[in-house]
Order: structure tokens, then C-alpha cells, then sequence
């Protein structure tokens, strides 16, 4: 029997394709960012106090990634402009935090990532998120309740993000620019889908080098003990739901 393309490309990716990503000099990449922590210090300065929300996530048990791991790259989206709803919906916080494990756990995909390419880095674009804003988020989307469920969770039944169990994340190189995943993060769209990867792959409207990229991601989260949705290349969770819910306070 034939083995189409996209097949045989999966193939060659578990039997370690992903080996072929080009050294620094010759980065496969796209959209350059600023990837510096969200919170920026000037050298000498003192770090702006964390507010009443960042306070409350750390009395909750949560931690700043940073503190555990200062070379993972954060671009927190929602306490900028820079996102979906186009205005900045985290208002004081400014940090990226996850529960203590779910940090554990990313730091080890750094490692194992920094392990592979040394000048890759983890780019994180969100993590714990409070339930006040997934309701901001909810009402500031202009789509149908069944298209709207598709993107985002329904503040009703929680969010992974709302437990801090759940990650946003690309990959940069050392030029602090984003691997091609194929779209960019927070995609309204079936491009963005891992569960239709080998369709658009075989339509060409996802590449290979774009597949790839997305392996490598998903590995590294992978042995670090994430799994992935089929809906956002760029999410991962901890845990499950109904587990969050008994062994996490939800962020309200």
C-alpha cells in the first residue's frame, strides 16, 4: 500500500527527522517579536512590585516561571495589545504564572529542548488566567456560541488556564524569532489545528519545515509530561479537567 506523504513525513519525525533543524546560522523562523519578559527592568533597577492578582496567584500556591527558569522567553499576551480582543486584558498582571508542578514541568521541556538546539528557547504566551478575564474573553468574541467553544473555554465549565495547569507556547531562535508553526499563536482557524495538519499538508497549505517545527514543539513538551489539544497547536495541559478541579483552587 502507498504511503502518502504526510504519512511518511510523521514517520521520519518519530524516528527522529526533527535532527534536521538548521543551526543558527541558517534558522528556520518567521515573525520577529520582542521576547523579553513582559515585566522589563532596566539594568540596576529595582522590579516593579507584584500586584494585589499576582500576590493572590503566589498565596494560591502558583510561581513565576521566571524565578525558576530566567531563559524561557515570555511574550504574555493578554497584558498587552498584542492578541484577539486587541486590548490589554490582564491589566496588573504582568507575570506568567503556572502551579508549581506545571512549572516543574515546563522548565523541563527547556531543558530538553536546550538540550537539543542549544539556541532554541521556549517562548510562553500564556498561563494561569483568572476566570473574571476568561469571561472578558468569552463576551469580547464576535462568533456564534458553537463557533466561540471552538477557541475558547466556556467560563461556565473552566479552563485549564484557570486552574494555572495549562501553557501557551512556541519556539524562537536566538534571534528571539518565532519558529513557522503555519499560523501565528491564537489563530481563529483550522490551519491551526493539529487534527487537520495531514489535509493542509497534503493541499500545501502547511509545509513541511512548518510540520516539522510543530514536531519539535510538541515533543519537548511531550517528554516534559504536557499533552496537546486538537484544536491549537500552540496549548498544552498538565493534567485533565475534573483532575485540575481536585488537586487545584481555581483562579477566580
Amino acid at each position: 500500500m502507498k504511503m502518502t506523504g504526510f504519512l511518511f513525513l510523521m514517520v521520519a519525525l518519530s524516528l527522529g527527522a526533527c535532527s534536521e533543524h538548521p543551526k543558527p546560522d541558517v534558522p528556520v523562523t518567521s515573525v520577529v517579536l520582542d521576547t523579553q519578559p513582559t515585566v522589563k527592568v532596566e539594568p540596576g533597577a529595582v522590579a516593579p512590585e507584584k500586584s494585589a492578582i499576582e500576590l493572590k496567584m503566589e498565596e494560591l500556591g502558583l510561581v513565576n516561571i521566571l524565578e525558576l527558569d530566567s531563559t524561557i522567553q515570555v511574550d504574555l499576551r493578554y497584558s498587552t495589545e498584542n492578541n484577539f480582543t486587541h486590548k490589554d486584558m490582564y491589566g496588573d498582571l504582568n507575570r506568567c504564572y503556572l502551579q508549581k508542578e506545571v512549572a516543574d514541568k515546563l522548565v523541563a521541556a527547556q531543558s530538553e529542548l536546550k538540550m537539543q538546539y542549544p539556541y532554541y528557547s521556549l517562548l510562553v504566551f500564556d498561563g494561569a488566567r483568572p476566570v473574571s478575564i476568561q469571561q472578558l474573553m468569552w463576551d469580547s468574541v464576535d462568533l456564534s456560541p458553537m463557533d466561540r467553544q471552538k477557541y475558547l473555554s466556556n467560563p461556565a465549565n473552566r479552563s485549564l488556564h484557570n486552574y494555572g495547569a495549562a501553557v501557551d507556547v512556541t519556539i524562537v531562535d536566538e534571534h528571539g524569532t518565532e519558529l513557522d508553526m503555519g499560523t501565528p499563536y491564537d489563530f481563529f482557524g483550522e490551519l491551526a489545528h493539529p487534527r487537520k495538519e495531514a489535509e493542509y499538508f497534503e493541499s500545501g497549505e502547511l509545509t513541511e519545515t512548518q510540520l516539522i517545527n510543530r514536531e519539535l514543539l510538541r515533543s519537548v513538551m511531550r517528554t516534559a509530561g504536557f499533552s496537546r489539544i486538537e484544536t491549537e497547536w500552540w496549548h498544552f495541559n498538565s493534567t485533565s479537567r475534573v483532575r485540575a478541579a481536585e488537586i487545584y483552587p481555581v483562579i477566580e
